[in-house]
């Protein structure tokens, strides 16, 4: 009997841990601010997603938005832009340690994010669109087919 009932509050335990994984998995991603300096967007964010593919995702998926709520990306007057997402879980910092972003728009002590950024697109104007995450280059073919970035450089 006894193990009975310690196989139930393993299985209904395993259960709530499944369902919890799940509801935080798709909290939705919530932009907390945006600063802006030409052509270079910066957007902190809360809860953004985990994987290459779910960051690439939610770009394709929440551009037009992006673009009518915030206005960006911004081009430059030869259309290139660079949009940065930032993780924002910790709140602004001041500037202290080497390794944060700063955004000079923010004329307060506390204006920092902690590196490295999240997520990046950037568009050189001529429809060559990278994605950088932590881990992997990837680039929009001329199709719209996203792929890992192969580098064409020879070593001599």
């Amino acid at each position: 009997m006894k193990i009975l009932s310690k196989k139930r509050v393993v299985a209904v335990l395993s259960i709530l841990a499944a369902i919890y994984s799940i509801i935080w998995l798709s909290r939705p991603v919530k932009i907390v601010a945006i600063h802006q300096r030409s052509d270079f967007s910066d957007v902190l964010v809360l809860n953004f997603p985990l994987t290459n593919r779910g960051k690439i995702d939610w770009w394709l998926k929440n551009r037009a938005m992006l673009k009518e709520k915030y206005a960006i990306p911004k081009r430059s007057s030869y259309g290139s832009f660079t949009i940065t997402f930032w993780d924002f879980s910790e709140g602004y910092k001041e500037e202290g340690k080497y390794d944060r972003r700063c955004f000079e728009d923010m004329p307060t002590e506390k204006n920092c994010v902690e590196k490295p950024p999240l997520f990046s697109i950037d568009d050189n104007g001529r429809d060559d669109i990278t994605f950088k995450t932590s881990s992997q280059l990837y680039e929009q073919l001329p199709g719209g087919k996203i792929v890992p970035y192969e580098s064409q450089m020879e070593v001599r």
